[in-house]
């Protein structure tokens, strides 16, 4: 090997193996690890006359509108960055069937029927959120 393909080949090394080291480093999911602290989110739902912006979007925003979720990541295709009304309704596969919270997919991962449960790799939704989001729905689904 001459003097000089010495270095080139080094370099070359080094190249391959920054290259390998970003694209790992930047391929995290939230099912890989999550990055925000596990926090308990503070949103409670009344009884009835559930608002999307007053209730089901800012539970989004504090418990899945996560970089490593479905922020801007937007895994699974899903990205609940406000406003994410438009995004939720129109998400393929359905996520959520208006009057219909038994069969809204949506409802589904969050209580465990359907598996992976959301929030991934968190702490579930209570019984008063999960209830609040199907109230919601059964309520119409409306953009309130």
């Amino acid at each position: 090997m001459s003097p000089l393909q010495s270095p080139r080949r080094r370099y070359r090394e080094a190249v391959v193996f920054l290259s390998l080291l970003v694209t790992v480093t930047s391929t995290n999911s939230c099912e890989d690890a999550v990055t925000e602290p596990d926090q308990p989110i503070n949103i409670v739902f009344p009884d009835s006359l559930i608002s999307y912006s007053q209730h089901v979007e800012p539970l989004f925003q504090q418990g899945c509108a996560l970089s490593a979720c479905h922020g801007s990541a937007s895994q699974g295709g899903l990205n609940l960055d406000a406003p994410s009304y438009s995004k939720l309704i129109n998400h393929q596969p359905r996520l959520v069937v208006a009057m219909e919270a038994d069969n809204s997919l949506l409802v589904q991962r969050l209580d465990g029927r359907v598996q992976p449960r959301m929030p991934l790799n968190r702490t579930p939704l209570n019984e008063n959120q999960i209830n609040g989001i199907k109230k919601w729905i059964n309520e119409g689904a409306a953009n309130n």
